[in-house]
């Protein structure tokens, strides 16, 4: 596993051993061509990265010029393999790395987002947890995340997601293998006269 463009291009990631953690990380090819399409997002984006494992997604991200990333995932083995990965890349300044269980309530993100909110968020939950939906639905209250912004979901390709949820809306899907990734934007307010 590697950063596959930007500024660490090239590096080798630090990977779970195989059955030794509960970590699926998204393939070098199914990465890459999540970042072809968000192509013009990532530049300036604040970035969060829910259930982030090895935290390859934002990790990505802020090599392709993201100005910071914050990473949450719950097991301590992730979160030893974020911050290595991190130190790895030489993104210390840029990230924040919190150890929360994200099937409660998302609540505590608010203090945390910069103002304005996060532009690209990352959820990749365990496939056949049934969290995604309830995740984003999480995601659209308050003002963590910013109108116009993007959500990159990541399930098992036979998962059905909808097409909207509450201020999200369903901008395209693909699908990589067994992973399947849908692409949600938060919708812009519109003036009221």
């Amino acid at each position: 596993m590697r950063i596959i463009a930007g500024t660490a291009r090239g590096r080798r990631l630090s990977s779970p051993r195989t059955g030794t953690f509960d970590i699926r990380p998204t393939s070098d090819r199914a990465r890459e061509a999540v970042f072809n399409i968000l192509a013009g997002l990532v530049a300036g984006a604040r970035v969060l990265d829910l259930f982030a494992g090895t935290g390859a997604l934002g990790l990505e991200a802020l090599s392709r010029g993201a100005k910071s990333a914050l990473f949450v995932d719950s097991g301590q083995s992730a979160i030893s393999l974020i911050r290595a990965n991190i130190q790895l890349c030489g993104f210390s300044a840029q990230t924040l790395v919190v150890k929360r269980d994200l099937s409660r309530s998302l609540f505590f993100l608010q203090p945390l987002a910069p103002a304005g909110g996060f532009s690209l968020v990352f959820v990749d939950p365990p496939y056949k947890t049934r969290l995604a939906e309830k995740i984003i639905a999480q995601l659209a209250e308050g003002e963590m995340i910013r109108a116009g912004g993007t959500l990159v979901v990541e399930s098992s390709s036979g998962d059905k997601l909808p097409e909207s949820v509450s201020v999200f809306s369903l901008a395209d899907q693909r699908v990589y293998g067994e992973a399947g990734f849908w692409f949600y934007e938060k919708m812009r307010e519109t003036c009221r006269e």
